[in-house]
């Protein structure tokens, strides 16, 4: 009899980076349950995002490529689809109807699976162009409105929108508990997606809002410029309140911040959404314990991207600085990790869908752009040969990162070309806030010449897909 396959769960939460995680080295957060997750687990001390935005790192995520050969661009927005008004005012998130599959035209992580016997389903946040369904999940319950966290609209496999009550978090949470309840014999793979601690940071439950004293706030050494801590009232709200109207300049009732609000006060919120993300996670886990699967499902936890949130006098995200790139990466394998952290070998999202496939004896489809790290997970190799990642942003810049180093450059997005103008340099490890540009002070650092050939070979050879030509052939 053919032994059943372990189930999968991928759980990307949004906009959390590494560094305010406590496994992680962080004191001053709460978060037990990715705590304790690392310590029957593998930690990847350098887990990476190729792009970090949501959409595109969604992409990738789910494609196994970059999000220039998955979806042909590097930022939120279709180039041949024009946002669109979605219900009750509200900013509708993409897929967008009649939109069929515009992006992820190569077979993705859920259809390999599926191919392979397994259920898939998706539930929470989505933010990809193409529809669940349209790439290889058996059933979704997704959102459709922008970025909140109460008066959620949702869809279920495309069916009408509706609004559960209470916070978004709790009924995707009863969703995944449904989900769990009615598995059976054949294995399932959960795309489970946590919204938080993506702003807007009003609208979570008052436990987390005031968990935290700004007093106790753990503030990065580049927030601070000439000593000046970064601070902008106008930026704090689009935290604080409602980003969408801050991106689509839409009609909204002005909201005054607090008395004396600042950097250290944003702090608690954000950590305090953080810890709402792990008490999320220490939910799903207890599900899998109750229901006898714990001993039987991958479980990998990581985020889309991570938040600037002031360092460098910089917010949200986009950028090749580690407060942007750097994310959690923690994955339990039943009976193969046990609280090993990995502290040399580089991982990125590219990376997941060959590694799950491999981890359930999958074959990776060559399409796949990202490698296998379980041989390090299994402890066959302390680290893999070219250890290094590829990062991508909108702002039409490209970078690689090694352990020690990260090397950023500008390209042009006519004609392909990269420039050495205002290129950066850092090393992470005798530098760790990034305040050092060697590229500008030293350069002739001996750095430069290996990083940027394997860079700029990078870029050439990586294709990007043709929107308009992948559009008119289906």
């Amino acid at each position: 009899m053919t032994e059943k396959k372990k189930n999968i769960i991928v759980c990307l939460c949004d906009q959390l980076r590494a560094s305010e995680v406590g496994c992680y080295g962080n004191e001053v957060i709460q978060t037990p349950n990715m705590d304790a997750l690392a310590k029957q687990g593998t930690r990847f001390q350098h887990g990476i995002s190729n792009d970090p935005l949501c959409m595109p790192a969604r992409s990738i995520v789910v494609s196994g490529q970059y999000a220039r050969t998955c979806s042909g661009q590097l930022n939120n927005t279709s180039i041949l689809f024009d946002a669109k008004r979605g219900v009750a005012g509200g900013w509708m998130m993409p897929p967008y109807p009649e939109m069929g599959r515009p992006h992820l035209p190569d077979q993705t992580l859920p259809e390999c699976l599926q191919s392979d016997g397994y259920h898939t389903a998706a539930i929470g946040k989505w933010h990809i162009h193409s529809w669940p369904n349209d790439v290889g999940f058996d059933e979704y319950v997704i959102p459709r409105t922008q970025h909140c966290h109460v008066g959620q609209h949702y869809t279920r496999n495309g069916g009408p929108e509706f609004v559960p009550p209470g916070f978004s978090v709790d009924f995707e949470l009863d969703e995944i508990e449904s989900f769990l309840d009615r598995q059976e014999s054949e294995p399932f793979f959960l795309f489970y997606n946590i919204s938080p601690p993506h702003t807007p940071l009003f609208d979570i439950p008052e436990e987390y809002r005031t968990m935290y004293d700004p007093a106790d706030m753990p503030i990065r050494d580049n927030c601070f410029i000439d000593g000046v801590m970064a601070d902008s009232e106008n930026v704090f709200k689009t935290y604080l309140y409602d980003n969408k109207q801050y991106f689509y300049k839409l009609p909204h009732t002005k909201k005054d911040l607090p008395d004396g609000f600042d950097l250290r006060h944003l702090y608690t919120q954000y950590y305090g959404a953080t810890s709402w993300v792990d008490s999320a996670l220490g939910r799903l886990m207890k599900m899998l314990h109750d229901n006898g699967m714990e001993d039987d499902t991958i479980v990998l936890f990581t985020a889309d991207h991570g938040d600037n949130l002031g360092s460098h006098h910089k917010w949200n995200k986009s950028l090749m600085y580690q407060e942007s790139t750097s994310v959690p990466y923690i994955l339990h394998v039943p009976g193969v990790t046990e609280g090993t952290v990995v502290e040399t070998q580089m991982v990125s999202h590219v990376d997941i869908m060959p590694t799950l496939l491999d981890l359930v004896g999958i074959d990776t489809p060559p399409h796949v752009q990202g490698r296998s790290v379980a041989p390090v997970i299994r402890g066959d190799e302390d680290v893999l040969p070219n250890n290094h990642v590829f990062i991508e942003s909108e702002i039409q810049a490209v970078g690689i990162r090694t352990p020690q180093y990260t090397l950023a450059k500008r390209f042009d997005r006519t004609t392909g070309e990269t420039s050495r103008e205002n290129m950066r340099l850092y090393d992470v490890q005798a530098d760790p806030f990034e305040m050092t540009n060697l590229a500008a002070s030293d350069p002739g650092h001996c750095a430069i010449a290996e990083l940027e050939g394997m860079l700029d070979d990078w870029h050439e050879h990586t294709p990007w897909m043709d929107i308009d030509q992948h559009v008119e052939t289906n």
